[in-house]
């Protein structure tokens, strides 16, 4: 999975959005496996196709952190990107991107292709 940021100002100016985190589910605390024998012995009726939310997928470097609030510290310490601007948090106008795939050598690439949403009321 990686996570893009793209702020107003970036938009703006034609800059390229900034990746803030790849990470893997190889980092997972627990399998899929595990992940679904606790979802259906709850009694949830889990059926083919649907989806699994495994929480926030960091890793053990900054790089691989799942958030901006483990990037910063809870918002202790911004963060920089490439263009000079800071974050803690996101906010009004930052759009965030989100891809996702599974790849492994020798099968195809299969994923969620590209997941966008922008922090306010509208798309600027």
């Amino acid at each position: 999975m990686e996570v893009y940021i793209e702020t107003r100002s970036m938009r703006a100016s034609g800059t390229p959005r900034a990746r803030l985190s790849r990470t893997s589910t190889k980092h997972c605390y627990w399998t899929p496996a595990q992940m679904i024998a606790h979802h259906t012995s709850n009694g949830c009726n889990l059926l083919p196709g649907d989806l699994i939310g495994t929480g926030t997928q960091s890793g053990p470097t900054i790089e691989e952190s799942g958030c901006l609030l483990e990037m910063s510290s809870g918002g202790k310490q911004p963060i920089t990107l490439a263009n000079g601007e800071q974050r803690t948090f996101v906010e009004d106008g930052d759009a965030i991107y989100i891809t996702g795939s599974c790849e492994r050598e020798g099968y195809r690439s299969i994923g969620f292709g590209e997941s966008a949403s922008i922090v306010g009321s509208q798309w600027v």
